[in-house]
């Protein structure tokens, strides 16, 4: 993964990886583009936190949102790790199932394209309850990512909360590239898989929970889609099942840990 994606480097767009001026090519939609201006150049860090980071993380686990974390008692387990990565704002009000430390969170523009067209303080009381954390948009994956996108990273600013950093759009067509190469099929990696795949290639040790794109359980019981909804899946964009078991063969081989079922 290092040598054909280098997450530390090239997942977030920076000041060090593009430069005013320059074309970005839209992940999903290559024809179109967006010229680097002032204004957005401004909007980089320097440098990505993850190059800071990639020498000392540890133990990360990379929390899905599935069903089976309901009533799972996991989240003490959770909150020891040492970067918590969660995916797509979800609500941590089931403290005892899926902890309350966050580290990274990634935050999906479509979702969030009707929840600050009007008031802003919904959105920020939401995105107090995670902290600190480092806010991950793919603002540039369609062209109208972008606008939501950008008024989530001036609303946080202007609230003085989270920092959010964009999805280089160049390392994600990468990672398709590397699964597809493994002989998975999808038309776009989910949220997921993303993250799982950055936690691979940065952290020593890697624990996936609330992964599991079933509509029951261990035992056979019906569960939730997801851990506070039951709002399907939008099956015709990722291959929850296929990725799933991707994560399993590299759980069988040591790669990673699929924690599924109670914690005990």
């Amino acid at each position: 993964l290092q040598s054909c994606c280098n997450a530390s480097h090239n997942l977030v767009l920076t000041k060090g990886n593009i430069k005013v001026g320059e074309k970005i090519t839209f992940e999903m939609e290559t024809k179109k583009t967006r010229v680097v201006d002032e204004a957005l150049y401004e909007m980089l860090p320097e440098v990505s936190s993850f190059y800071q980071l990639c020498k000392t993380l540890g133990h990360c686990a990379v929390i899905g949102n599935g069903g089976i974390l309901r009533n799972s008692s996991c989240g003490e387990q959770i909150d020891q790790a040492d970067i918590v990565i969660r995916l797509n704002l979800p609500p941590l009000n089931y403290t005892t199932d899926v902890g309350t430390k966050t580290d990274l969170v990634t935050a999906n523009p479509s979702i969030l394209y009707n929840k600050l067209s009007y008031a802003r303080k919904p959105f920020v009381q939401l995105m107090k309850s995670f902290g600190h954390a480092e806010v991950l948009m793919s603002a540039f994956t369609y062209a109208f990512c972008m606008e939501p996108s950008f008024r989530v990273y001036f609303t946080l600013q202007d609230f003085s909360l989270q920092h959010v950093s964009f999805l280089h759009p160049g390392y994600l067509s990468k990672l398709h590239k590397y699964w597809r190469s493994k002989g998975l099929k999808f038309k776009r990696l989910s949220s997921g898989m993303i993250m799982v795949s950055v936690a691979m290639e940065l952290c020593s040790k890697v624990s996936l929970y609330g992964f599991w794109p079933f509509s029951f359980d261990l035992n056979g019981q019906p569960l939730m889609h997801h851990y506070y909804d039951n709002q399907p899946a939008n099956r015709g964009m990722h291959a929850m099942p296929l990725e799933f078991l991707t994560f399993l063969q590299m759980h069988s081989k040591g790669m990673l840990k699929v924690n599924l079922g109670r914690c005990s």
